[in-house]
């Protein structure tokens, strides 16, 4: 999972997260961190920060955990994104946040577990299948359209922001970014 932030400013990232520790690292050593707690913050790439690690509350584990985080670093960095998709559980979520205002966001972890505002033009041209709260999913039936999903992920991202995937590894050298725990959660 990741937070993508229209942002060009590292330590406001940095300041709204309130990372314990924090030191500066090369990409390569920020995204192979351990610790759960861990996140790397990315220098900017093209007007966006990301915030990629373990320590990023998962919709899965705690939907409301995962809406505060979201709401709160919106107000106080502007525009921020959330993705996460598991290929292995079928799990994925997308979330869009202006301002502390949810614009978009939809979570699946066997159920529906947040479908809030109307679904992108975007979301629509990739085909994404959301669905409804409490509508019957017959897993066997579905299966194919839920892993379709986890599989689009990034291609939103892609198209809604930036997909960590697709940048260039000569910029992993050249520029570093700042590792820490994250304090709350």
């Amino acid at each position: 999972c990741w937070l993508a932030v229209r942002s060009k400013n590292l330590a406001a990232v940095q300041s709204a997260l309130a990372l314990h520790n924090p030191h500066p690292c090369s990409w390569l050593d920020g995204l192979s961190a351990g610790n759960e707690r861990m996140l790397f913050i990315s220098p900017p790439v093209a007007g966006w920060i990301l915030v990629v690690g373990s320590g990023l509350p998962e919709p899965s584990d705690d939907v409301d955990a995962s809406y505060r985080f979201v709401l709160e670093l919106s107000r106080k960095l502007g525009h921020v994104q959330f993705f996460s998709a598991s290929r292995v559980l079928g799990h994925h979520a997308w979330i869009r946040v202006d301002s502390g205002k949810v614009l978009r966001a939809y979570a699946w972890a066997g159920k529906t577990l947040w479908n809030q505002g109307r679904k992108t033009q975007e979301e629509s041209e990739l085909g994404l299948n959301c669905f409804d709260y409490n509508e019957p999913i017959n897993s066997l039936n579905h299966a194919e359209p839920i892993l379709a999903n986890v599989e689009k992920v990034s291609l939103l991202a892609a198209r809604w922001s930036l997909d960590p995937a697709m940048i260039d590894e000569r910029f992993f050298e050249e520029r570093q970014g700042i590792a820490g725990e994250l304090s709350f959660r």
